[in-house]
This record gives C-alpha cells, structure tokens and sequence, in this order.
C-alpha cells in the first residue's frame, strides 16, 4: 500500500522572488484593496493551519515531493533551507520535516520549470508595451502545454518513485492537475481540498459574492483534522 497526503499551496511573496512586486500591484487592482487585504489574512492563516498540522504528522521516512523542486539530496536541501530563510511558509514547513528525517526527492524536470520561468521573467521586465504583448501572447497560448507536461511529469515521478509501504507527501500549487494522473494503487488524502482552494480563488479574482468568498476563506483558514491516516 502507498499512501500520499495532497497540499494544494498559495503560494506567497518569498515564493514569487522578484516577480512579486508585480504580482501584488496586478493583483490588487484586479480584486480591489479590501478584498486583496482579506486574501493576505487568508493565506497567513492558511499557512498557519497547515504548519500546525504537519507539527502533528511523522516525519521519519516521510518521502516529501514539493512543487519547483528539481533537485534531491544535499543540492534539494539547499534549495528548501534558501526558500525557508527568504520567509516562504511553505519551505519552513517542508524544512521543519527534513530536520524531524523527512526524506526530499526531486519532483520536478529542469527544463519544463525554466521555461515557464524565462516568460514570467520577460512578463516582469520587458518594458515595451509592444514587446510585453507579444511575450504575453507567446505566454497565454504556452502556459497550459508547459502546465501539463510539467503535471505529467510530477506524476509520473511520484508513481515510479513512492515504493510500496511508503508514505509520500506532495506540496503543489492548486492549479496543477495531478490527482487524476497518480497511480490507483496511491491511498491519497487531500489535506485541503484541491476544489474548495480552486474555488476560491475563481472568486478572489472574477466572483461577486462576498458571502461565498467569505465562506472559502473561512474553510482555507480552518484548522485540518489529525484524523489518522
């Protein structure tokens, strides 16, 4: 039997490097002051709920695939201790599993990750209106090829590498597609429902209705069940 516990990630500012800047001003004006205010309270409690949980999770031989990383050994340690010292909740929590003898493997292919990487990059820096258009475009009709093959290759990792008996733990953003793609044999448990964070933020960025925000945010920043598993 193989067992994984899925963890649909916000990812936040220390996460997005120099490209968080940016982010947060588009983001702010696409959603409004307030409601971007009530988001950032959200992920900090987020964040929060899952750091209290995995305080409450065995570690030893815990085998930890988290999205970005393309590495494994002391070069994948480095990489999580760099992402926890620059304030990423999610690298401190991964970090913290490590040190209680969580096991890193790598979970994601170089390349793919470079060239999602190299538009975002130019998305930031470009300066001409002209020539951000068409990096844009070259983005918009990319993004979803390079967003697949990238789950591809994330599930793909996890069903050769969890071996039988073992118990694995994925952190990935919430718009990756994985779930459908692991192994029937993987015991998967959603630590945060993959739907209900989607779903939340569809209504950040394009919904109305203040009350199902309201509702999606209080569920983002509830505390997950220890039940066993």
């Amino acid at each position: 039997m193989r067992k994984l516990l899925y963890v649909p990630i916000i990812h936040t500012a220390p996460d997005l490097g120099s490209i968080a800047p940016l982010i947060e001003q588009r983001s702010s004006e696409i959603c409004g002051k307030e409601r971007w205010d009530k988001h950032k309270e959200t992920v900090y409690l987020f964040w929060d709920s899952l750091s209290r949980y995995f305080d409450t999770v065995k570690a030893p031989e815990l085998k930890i695939y988290q999205d970005g990383l393309m590495a494994s050994g002391e070069l994948g340690r480095k990489i999580i201790e760099e992402g926890a010292a620059r304030g990423s909740k999610n690298h401190q929590i991964v970090l913290k599993l490590i040190q209680r003898d969580g096991e890193i493997r790598k979970t994601e292919d170089v390349s793919l990750l470079k060239k999602e990487y190299d538009y975002i990059l130019r998305l930031a820096q470009t300066k001409s209106p002209f020539e951000k258009g068409l990096v844009y475009f070259g983005y918009k009709r990319d993004k979803y090829r390079l967003l697949e093959e990238r789950d591809k290759f994330v599930a793909n990792t996890i069903n050769e590498t969890l071996k039988e008996g073992e118990f694995g733990v994925l952190f990935i953003g919430v718009y990756h597609d994985v779930l459908h793609r692991l192994a029937r044999d993987i015991i998967v448990r959603e630590v945060k429902e993959r739907e209900k964070v989607k779903a939340y933020f569809e209504e950040l960025l394009h919904g109305g209705d203040d009350d199902r925000f309201n509702q999606l945010a209080e569920y983002l920043a509830s505390p997950v069940s220890s039940e066993s598993f």
